[in-house]
């Protein structure tokens, strides 16, 4: 697992580390005996507890998985649970619990109330009836009555993999939101495999706003495409293989556009494959993914669409960059500064063409960070990526105004291709809840009667979420993670709040192809109510320069996206 989780808990006054009522009043009151006991000889041992973060913890539950985990708390509260390493901020402790097991309540958004012992209480029994040596670290009510743990380790340096994801770029998976329960219904672990089932559902409304006579000389009148549709829907099995050191990865998903214009069930999509891979471990911390997955080109490519400010990706990178592709790929990371990717793949599958007919491409991406604060809640990203494309099927470039209920605004049409060289540019600036995000595309194409032909896109973005929420960064894929929820409305928060805005441009015109320009202006307010749901608005101003004519339009969108994780 890569993503920074924040979680919620099914009760807001908190679960405990135990699934079975009577075993649960048993070891609530052993507990709290154990803390009352412990708290007149320990005052003296108090210290300020409000912003501290622990490392490697395991929870002390029968059916939880010994996977260990971090705690975040903030302000006396409970504010994160993560098997991802948790950056530091300034004023924060960081304590390393060294593989302790914890016991009592976790409710996020809560003053917490547990203790850390230095054995396993469901192996040995014994660790309790002895928790006043056996205690490592106790907090009762937000007050810290124990600790004899110690600072812990830079967090750059390695630490081991563990019963971690180690696809270059997996699917976003949740810790359990109840530690008694062996994680959700959805969720299923043995000794050998993990296996999670995962969905995600959009439904959008589309409003087409304004629309110039130039605009419709262009691609026709827009008012057949207002209305509703569901986007996207999209369900797979992930999970792990545990057999040997290093975890066997595997994911499995389908995905449909499913139902089109105006919530009617007769524009019924079939589903396809989007994914089927499996990840082997290889000597030297590296992955080799095989099966169709993304290739490794250009950050907003590769990051799910959950995970990008805005409802669609930029213009450029529809158009000019293929989503999936069949293949193998290696992926590395060093230092945690910089990740690597690179692979050969073919569209023999998907185009029903043999090997040697369908196209092939060797693409290969490189991420580093120049810059990074201690507390890494300052960054800097840079990457540079590159395909080379044998031809074989021509190539055709074109897309939608970042609509997905909309005509088709810019085509080259298809056309004949000895070889086509694409290259892209990344950069981004995140410090805390802003994120600068910049891309370019750049693509040549060789005609067999020597034209060379010369398509480019770019995107310029920002995000600012509002409630001070920051985007994690996946070392190992050089991607961002979700806008993540840190008090839902569930827990009576506010949920998170982003605003975000960007400018995107594409050009398909070069020579004797007019393919068309097309820039956007993008403005999009998201509410993440809690991980799993999400409210968003997008607004979009669109100038389109093709076959002489000026177009000019203007549209919005309301998303409602639900997540099964």
């Amino acid at each position: 697992m890569t993503e920074y989780h924040r979680r919620q808990a099914d009760n807001p006054r908190g679960d405990s580390c135990n699934n079975t009522p009577h075993h649960d009043e048993m070891r609530y009151l052993l507990t709290f005996l154990t803390l009352l006991a412990l708290t007149p000889c320990l005052r003296a041992q108090v210290i300020d507890p409000q912003n501290i973060v622990l490392e490697q913890v395991y929870i002390a539950s029968r059916d939880a998985e010994d996977v260990p985990v971090n705690l975040l708390i903030r302000d006396n509260k409970l504010e994160l649970v993560s098997e991802d390493e948790i950056p530091i901020p300034d004023g924060f402790a960081a304590l390393d619990a060294n593989g302790g097991y914890l016991i009592g309540i976790l409710a996020l958004g809560e003053s917490p109330s547990f203790m850390i012992l230095d054995g396993d209480p469901r192996i040995d029994f014994g660790v309790l009836l002895d928790a006043d040596s056996r205690a490592v670290f106790v907090v009762h009510d937000g007050e810290l009555l124990k600790n004899s743990l110690q600072y812990a380790k830079d967090m750059f340096e390695a630490k081991p993999e563990g019963k971690r994801w180690s696809a270059y770029t997996p699917p976003p998976v949740a810790l359990p939101t109840s530690y008694g329960d062996t994680g959700a219904w959805n969720h299923w672990t043995t000794e050998k495999t993990r296996v999670v089932l995962f969905g995600a559902m959009a439904i959008d409304r589309q409003f087409w706003m304004s629309q110039n006579e130039a605009s419709e000389q262009q691609v026709g009148s827009l008012d057949k495409f207002g209305g509703g549709e569901i986007r996207d829907i999209r369900i797979g099995l992930l999970g792990t293989i545990n057999l040997f050191e290093r975890p066997l990865g595997y994911n499995v998903a389908v995905a449909s556009n499913a139902f089109d214009k105006r919530f009617e069930s007769d524009g019924k999509d079939n589903y396809n494959f989007i994914d089927y891979r499996l990840d082997i471990p290889v000597p030297g911390g590296l992955t080799l993914g095989i099966g169709k997955q993304k290739e490794p080109i250009s950050m907003e490519r590769l990051m799910p669409l959950v995970n990008v400010p805005l409802q669609e990706r930029s213009s450029g990178a529809d158009a000019l960059l293929r989503s999936r592709n069949f293949g193998a790929l290696l992926s590395g990371s060093a230092k945690r500064r910089v990740s690597w990717a690179g692979g050969v793949f073919n569209t023999f599958i998907d185009s029903d063409l043999s090997i040697d007919q369908a196209t092939t491409s060797l693409t290969g991406r490189v991420t580093g960070l120049p810059f990074i604060s201690k507390d890494q809640s300052n960054l800097l990203h840079l990457g540079f990526a590159a395909r080379l494309l044998d031809g074989n099927e021509g190539y055709q470039y074109r897309t939608e105004p970042e609509f997905n209920k909309s005509p088709v605004f810019v085509d080259t049409g298809l056309g004949d291709t000895d070889r086509i060289l694409q290259y892209n540019l990344e950069a981004s600036w995140r410090r805390g809840p802003f994120w600068l995000a910049a891309e370019y595309i750049g693509t040549g194409v060789d005609s067999p009667l020597g034209d060379s032909l010369y398509f480019s896109g770019y995107k310029i973005s920002g995000s600012w979420i509002l409630t001070g929420e920051m985007r994690e960064y996946r070392y190992k894929s050089g991607t961002f993670g979700p806008a993540p929820v840190s008090r839902s409305v569930r827990q009576k928060g506010k949920g998170t709040w982003e605003v975000a805005a960007r400018w995107s441009s594409v050009d398909l015109t070069d020579g004797p192809v007019d393919g068309g320009e097309m820039d956007i202006l993008s403005f999009g307010i998201n509410w993440w109510l809690l991980p799993s749901v999400s409210v968003n608005w997008n607004y979009r101003y669109i100038l389109n320069n093709r076959e002489d004519l000026d177009g000019r339009a203007s549209g919005s969108a309301f998303r409602l996206l639900m997540l099964l994780q």
